[in-house]
């Protein structure tokens, strides 16, 4: 600790305070070294101000500072007071001074080079922060910090090898090879989740065989919740119109059961599960037992779940899941009851809208099932503002061929 006596320039009578200071990085090997200017507050009328005091050294390799006021003031010039005594050897009488303690703190330079200024400027957020975390974080910070840090760098080699290797294979294979090949992926992606085909088929209706859309079981069951559509009115439509109670493709074929006991019955029951399906791929999350309610026969309820859903582990339970491949999976069978009902031309954008899926979504699943596509003709109940698309099923049946979008890609290669 060091001390230092002095009197204001211009105020020599006044009794001014002897400083007291301690260093807060060390001690002072050498005081001799050491000069202090002291700055005080030029408002001398405010009592909070007049006895406000800077105090500021500066040695070759660091300037220090120190002040009686503000939040880093020490308080135990407050608790306390302190004094210094001055010796005269040659009386041998001490005189004894008021003294006031500083706390001197180093004072880092403002004057950084302009590069690295700049270069701090062009950081991001997130590197500033980690720059402070280096500098003032806890120690769980900068183990979060250097475990992220090491992450990155291993997703990087990461990156770095995967990419050589696909450079790689496009060397050895070519790009047109490889877009064939994800083309070829992706029609085997879609199939996974298509009824079965049935290639070698001599009849449109065997492709897609009825049986493996409702088996026997199944198409049984649905006598009892079908009968309210059988003997359906005129009347009755319009009111289900309004109150949209059944799909636009459903309410549509209503309008247009034949008048035969039997195959009116048979439409009636394709219809009923065709407007089910739909209707349940909107759910995403199944928490009921009977999710269709009470008027769905258990067995097509456990058809639903079985087929059509996907498990999924959530908050320590298994849920099923509609996902959207599951979805896809339904508009598949959608589409090959809806070529049954519709002697194997159906509108492919009414389900479409009934379905809520894009255009491509649609289209890529119909293709995919081996229809050809073609636009519809002005046919009544279609809306004029959007152009129709008609799917039909009919030997032989068309190649498949890669989706629109990977023609695209293949342009943009």
């Amino acid at each position: 600790m060091a001390a230092a006596l002095w009197r204001y320039r211009g105020d020599p009578e006044a009794e001014q305070p002897a400083l007291l200071v301690q260093f807060s990085n060390g001690r002072l090997q050498r005081t001799d070294d050491m000069h202090f200017t002291v700055y005080r507050d030029r408002d001398s009328t405010n009592p909070r101000k007049r006895h406000r005091r800077i105090l500021v050294s500066e040695t070759e390799r660091l300037s220090y500072v120190g002040n009686n006021f503000g939040s880093g003031v020490m308080k135990c010039n407050s608790l306390c007071r302190y004094f210094v005594g001055v010796l005269d050897k040659d009386s041998g009488q001490m005189e004894v001074y008021n003294a006031e303690l500083f706390n001197m703190q180093p004072l880092l330079s403002d004057n950084l080079i302009a590069d690295e200024t700049e270069d701090y400027q062009n950081k991001s957020y997130r590197e500033k922060m980690d720059l402070c975390i280096e500098a003032f974080g806890t120690s769980k910070q900068k183990r979060a910090l250097n475990s992220r840090r090491m992450n990155a760098v291993g997703t990087d080699i990461l990156n770095t090898a995967v990419t050589k290797a696909a450079a790689n294979i496009i060397d050895a294979k070519g790009i047109k090879a490889l877009i064939q090949d994800v083309a070829q992926d992706e029609v085997q992606n879609i199939s996974v989740f298509l009824p079965p085909c049935h290639e070698d088929a001599d009849k449109p209706e065997n492709v897609y065989k009825f049986e493996d859309i409702l088996s026997p079981a199944e198409y049984e069951a649905l006598r009892v919740p079908a009968e309210v559509l059988i003997n359906i009115t005129p009347e009755e439509i319009i009111k289900k119109t309004e109150e949209k109670s059944y799909c636009s493709f459903v309410l549509e074929e209503l309008k247009f059961l034949p008048p035969d006991e039997k195959s009116r019955d048979h439409k009636a029951r394709c219809l009923w599960f065709l407007d089910t399906l739909i209707k349940f791929s909107f759910l995403k999350v199944i928490k009921k037992k009977h999710p269709m309610g009470p008027e769905c026969p258990h067995i097509i309820s456990r058809k639903l779940m079985k087929n059509f859903t996907s498990l999924t582990y959530n908050n320590g339970s298994v849920q099923n899941l509609i996902s959207a491949s599951m979805k896809a999976k339904i508009a598949a069978y959608v589409i090959a009851l809806a070529l049954h009902v519709n002697n194997f031309q159906t509108d492919i954008t009414v389900l479409q809208n009934d379905m809520k899926l894009q255009e491509s979504r649609m289209m890529d699943i119909a293709k995919a099932m081996r229809l050809k596509i073609s636009k519809a003709r002005e046919l009544p109940g279609l809306e004029a503002e959007q152009n129709h698309k008609l799917g039909t099923l009919s030997l032989p049946l068309p190649m498949q061929k890669a989706s629109k979008g990977q023609r695209k890609r293949k342009k943009m290669n």
